[in-house]
């Protein structure tokens, strides 16, 4: 047994966030060294929306989201059976196709199970910004990334990415994959079919109410959120968020 695996929970918990922040601090330095070049025909600017393929369930059973209309029911966490009111699309295609994806792009995977025995019930694909309802609290799936369980996809063979996101008449959550998610909270014009909705609901009002808390994101955050787990052995006030992340970067369950 190596001598890391010896040592306690806490221990190992905090030599773990504590490598985590010299590498988010590394990460930081490199990126401003850097210029990103666009390599996709849209912004890179991804919504919280699910990968094409993924399926969601309804009151019907489970459906791919590409094959779902408006007026289909989906049971929600908050509001119960709610129909879809609308469907927002974002497509995104190389300009080059030999270029890499802009790593934004990127949809983040988390494989079977890796949030709990069948949750996911099988690989699922979503944006960076795209937030899971765990204990209470909606986290960017960004945040608990780990390399490993939950990690960017490498979409290298694919010249064209497509993301959905679904609105309900108020932000809710649904179940894909068999993990709770939410839906979209505002709608923006970088949908390709916007104008549909336009058509359909007039001006969207941009203050929606979120249905749980939401974790922010960024490295300022994750560096505040990996220092408290870091002294966590010794003097413990990590937030839901950091319970949650240091659970699955621990290998236990976080959903059931």
């Amino acid at each position: 047994m190596r001598h890391t695996e010896s040592q306690p929970v806490g221990i190992r918990r905090s030599r773990r966030n504590l490598m985590k922040v010299g590498a988010i601090a590394a990460s930081a330095a490199l990126a401003a060294g850097k210029r990103t070049r666009a390599q996709t025909s849209i912004s890179p600017a991804v919504r919280r929306c699910f990968f094409r393929g993924t399926t969601i369930l309804t009151a019907q059973g489970g459906r791919r989201i590409e094959d779902l209309a408006v007026g289909d029911l989906l049971p929600a966490v908050f509001g119960g059976t709610r129909p879809i009111q609308w469907i927002g699309r974002y497509p995104f295609k190389k300009s080059d196709p030999a270029a890499a994806w802009v790593e934004d792009v990127l949809p983040v995977r988390v494989v079977r199970s890796a949030l709990g025995p069948d949750v996911p019930i099988t690989d699922l694909l979503l944006s960076r910004a795209h937030a899971l309802l765990l204990d209470g609290v909606l986290v960017p799936v960004a945040n608990l990334i780990n390399g490993t369980t939950i990690a960017v996809w490498d979409a290298r063979a694919l010249d064209e990415l497509e993301y959905f996101h679904i609105k309900l008449e108020a932000h809710d959550v649904i179940y894909a994959e068999g993990v709770p998610c939410e839906t979209l909270r505002n709608v923006d014009e970088t949908a390709v079919n916007f104008a549909e909705y336009l058509r359909r609901y007039g001006p969207h009002s941009c203050d929606s109410a979120a249905c749980a808390p939401l974790i922010g994101s960024g490295r300022r955050i994750e560096v505040t959120s990996r220092l408290r787990s870091a002294i966590s052995p010794w003097f413990d006030r990590r937030q839901k968020f950091d319970v949650i992340r240091d659970k699955l970067e621990e290998g236990e369950p976080v959903l059931g």
